[in-house]
């Protein structure tokens, strides 16, 4: 048997040695521990990292911007872009003007309703969606997840006019507004319109918005406006 010392303090006490050195399973417990600590920390820290990644990735992934490039019924070249949010069902075309001027359109899926926000404008314009404009938003949502710039052909696109007749007495408030409608719309003035066939030769069309669509489809919205 080999004797081993181990010196607390002023005394010698005599330890166990097994082949010659310190027996070490008193020690094994802690070291143990320790060690299982480290490696769960190191797990927690990976699954946040990897949680933190896939957020961002997803957030990324669900917002899509497509380019649109068509002719108006006149022949001049309207450039838009769209901002397709998949985890709010939005919406946003930006179209730009042949004067380089940009208007504000925006669809939201969620609640139903097309927010128009014109350059020359002081107003916001309020309107119930209807099928026509599910279908037309549905052919951009579906365009969005493999195409980035869409080039509509002029011989085969269809257009069609809508006339939007605003209700002046009709002035909705902002701050009753969902967002982002409330945050677009909040140097302005809300009105509520309402969809017509024709406005007749007695009202005098404003100002039009063209809004194109990969379905090859373009709608040119005017609007005018009601008596009081």
């Amino acid at each position: 048997m080999v004797n081993c010392w181990k010196h607390s303090g002023d005394h010698s006490e005599e330890g166990r040695c097994t082949g010659g050195g310190f027996d070490s399973s008193s020690y094994l417990p802690k070291a143990f521990w320790i060690g299982l600590s480290a490696i769960l920390l190191l797990v927690v820290v990976a699954l946040g990292l990897a949680g933190h990644l896939a957020l961002a990735g997803s957030g990324s992934k669900s917002l899509q911007t497509v380019r649109i490039t068509a002719s108006n019924q006149t022949g001049l070249l309207l450039n838009q872009s769209a901002v397709v949010d998949l985890q709010n069902d939005l919406v946003m075309f930006s179209v730009t003007s042949s004067g380089n001027q940009t208007s504000t359109v925006l669809f939201d899926i969620k609640h139903g309703l097309i927010c128009y926000k014109p350059v020359d404008q002081d107003s916001c314009f309020l309107q119930t969606m209807v099928r026509s404009d599910y279908e037309h938003v549905g052919s951009l949502v579906n365009a969005s997840g493999h195409k980035r710039n869409i080039q509509l052909c002029g011989n085969k696109t269809q257009r069609r006019t809508e006339f939007l007749g605003v209700l002046a007495a009709s002035q909705v408030n902002v701050s009753s507004l969902e967002e982002p409608l409330q945050t677009l719309c909040q140097d302005r003035s809300v009105h509520w319109t309402r969809r017509t066939d024709d406005p007749g030769k007695q009202r005098l069309v404003y100002f039009c918005i063209d809004i194109c669509f990969p379905s090859n489809i373009c709608v040119s919205v005017c609007f005018y406006y009601l008596p009081e």
